[in-house]
């Protein structure tokens, strides 16, 4: 059994780095042990995993097409925070989920407001590529109270039902927040001018 499920991950292993190559890797009937070994095979590649039900997408190192609005992002969301004396802990991109729920991810950016907590309160994902697993199916399963997307420079917040995820129109971890000005910042050309204006204006 240990032989055929070390072959498995080794044909799981090629077919993923062939893929990569691509961008992109979305694997079916993948068993936990096998992400886990993928875990640590995979490292020194910069790949990121996402696992959903047995469905796995390996995603290639981040491009600054990615990063760049990432940090951006971030840096305006804490500058905001602090200057509101809003206190919070920055999860960055740890790994949230568990065997037991059928589902893992790192989130892109992620915060525990108030306290520290197991599981972060709100978490940002940057959006440059479409398609893949469910992203929000796996925040619910794991209880993330909200999620922001950005793509092409527009934020959509979701926020945590009894029933799933409700699209709305404003944070409601951070109500007073205008996220149109977090989007026009995250648009600047320059992510220095960009996070020195916001903190500007907040003065």
């Amino acid at each position: 059994m240990e032989k055929r499920s070390r072959k498995v991950s080794q044909m799981v292993i090629a077919i993923s780095k062939a893929e990569l190559n691509k961008g992109r890797a979305l694997l079916s009937n993948v068993t936990w042990e096998t992400l886990e070994k993928l875990d640590v095979d995979l490292a020194e590649t910069g790949a990121r995993l996402t696992y959903l039900d047995g469905c796995l997408q390996i995603m290639a190192p981040l491009s600054e097409e990615h990063e760049e609005p990432k940090k951006t992002l971030g840096q305006l969301v804490e500058i905001y925070m602090r200057m509101k004396n809003i206190r919070f802990y920055g999860r960055g991109s740890t790994t949230i989920g568990m065997k037991e729920l059928g589902a893992r991810k790192e989130p892109d950016e992620s915060y525990c407001l108030g306290t520290r907590k197991s599981v972060p309160d709100l978490a940002i994902e940057v959006t440059v590529t479409s398609g893949g697993i469910d992203t929000l199916e796996i925040y619910r399963r794991v209880g993330v109270q909200e999620v922001w997307f950005w793509e092409d420079g527009v934020i959509s917040v979701y926020c945590l039902r009894s029933t799933g995820y409700e699209l709305v129109s404003k944070s409601e971890l951070l109500p007073e927040l205008d996220l149109r000005l977090i989007e026009f910042y995250s648009r600047m050309a320059d992510q220095y001018d960009a996070v020195n204006a916001f903190m500007q204006l907040l003065r």
